[in-house]
C-alpha cells in the first residue's frame, strides 16, 4: 500500500507542478475582466467620476479619476498579455487599498451589501501576481526567453 500512495503522490506533484501558470494566468484574466467595467465607466464619464471622488473628500479629485482611469484601463491589457504584470500590479494594488479604504470598508465585509469582499479579492491576486510574476504563459516570459534568460 505505500508504494501505491507513493507512486500516487509522485504523479500527482509532477501533474500539479506542469499546470503551476495555469492559476497565475487566470488570476490575470479575472482581474482584467474585473477591472475592464470601472475602467470603462470611469472614462466614459471622468468629469463625473471626479465629481464623485471629491464628495468623498479625496484631493485633486479629477487627477485622481485619471489616475485610476488610466490605471485601472491599463492594467486590464497589460494582465491580458502579461507584460509588466509585477509592475502594473502594484499600481493596481493601490487602487485597490483606496476603494476598500474611501468607498467600501462602511459596508462591511459583503460584496452584495457593496463592502470591501471583492477589492480585498483582487487585493490579494494582484499580491500574489507581483510575488509570483504572471508565469509561463505571457508576453513577460516569452521577453524573457528570447532574451536568453
Amino acid at each position: 500500500m505505500k508504494c501505491q500512495l507513493t507512486v500516487l503522490c509522485k504523479f500527482v506533484s509532477k501533474t500539479t507542478e506542469n499546470l503551476k501558470d495555469v492559476p497565475l494566468l487566470a488570476m490575470r484574466l479575472v482581474l482584467a475582466y474585473g477591472f475592464w467595467g470601472p475602467a470603462k465607466m470611469k472614462w466614459n464619464d471622468i468629469n463625473a467620476i471626479g465629481d464623485w471622488f471629491g464628495s468623498m473628500g479625496m484631493p485633486f479629485p479629477l487627477v485622481n479619476a485619471y489616475m485610476a482611469g488610466i490605471t485601472e484601463m491599463g492594467g486590464v491589457f497589460l494582465l491580458i498579455f502579461g507584460f509588466g504584470t509585477r509592475l502594473i500590479s502594484i499600481p493596481l494594488i493601490v487602487t485597490m487599498l483606496v476603494a476598500i479604504f474611501m468607498v467600501h470598508a462602511g459596508n462591511g465585509f459583503e460584496a452584495g451589501k457593496n463592502g470591501f469582499e471583492i477589492p480585498l479579492y483582487y487585493l490579494i491576486m494582484l499580491f500574489t501576481l507581483t510575488v509570483y510574476g504572471p508565469g509561463r504563459l505571457s508576453l513577460d516570459n516569452l521577453i524573457k526567453t528570447l532574451r536568453g534568460k
